[in-house]
């Protein structure tokens, strides 16, 4: 069974990571998702980065790691849009990852990423949030950190398009993604 951290988007811990930690926990998973906001909801993407700006980025990553304090140091560390942001200053300190979950969102790769470190990207193709230079300039960083990507694109039209609750959802596309999600950590758990 793997373990694995879900960190929620701008919007705050909703049911779209709470529904994330079900689907890893049906498939025999441990998963948890902390709550970085301590409390706040955002009802729209503004009042999300409202939210950020003033708790600060640095609280906001100082309670991700504290979520993590009790957690083995392989967890599979994984976020939504600005979760994913979160990973990134989280990768660097946890070297015993066994893999690294991306889900509407890059993340820049760890200096000292592991070379062959399971890593999932699932991101819109185009995301209004990832300008594809941005996402061509990550890939070429993967490819020379050695870890072992698995790019997916999805031809929909929003970013959260995984969040039932939002405009931006596509069932089809969604679907899909938690069908390789659950597979990358099944396949995580096997090489344990």
């Amino acid at each position: 069974m793997a373990t694995v951290i879900f960190f929620h988007s701008v919007y705050g811990l909703r049911s779209l990571e709470h529904e994330a930690v079900e689907r890893a926990q049906a498939a025999g998973h441990k998963a948890f998702a902390p709550d970085l906001y301590d409390g706040l909801i955002a009802r729209s993407i503004e009042e999300g980065f409202e939210f950020k700006d003033e708790i600060g980025w640095e609280t906001i990553c100082e309670r991700a790691e504290w979520a993590l304090a009790g957690l083995p140091a392989s967890t599979v560390l994984a976020g939504f849009s600005m979760g994913a942001g979160v990973i990134s200053s989280l990768w660097p300190k946890r070297q015993k990852t066994t893999g690294i979950l991306l889900l509407h969102g890059i993340a820049p790769i760890a200096e000292n990423a592991r070379k062959g470190l399971p890593l999932q990207l699932h991101l819109a193709e185009p995301d209004p949030f990832e300008p594809e230079e941005d996402v061509a300039a990550w890939r070429q960083a993967v490819t020379k950190s050695g870890v072992a990507a698995e790019i997916f694109r999805y031809p929909v039209g929003g970013h959260l398009y995984t969040d039932a609750s939002l405009p931006d959802y596509d069932a089809k596309a969604a679907d899909l993604t938690w069908k390789r999600v659950i597979d990358f950590l099944d396949a995580i758990d096997a090489n344990a």
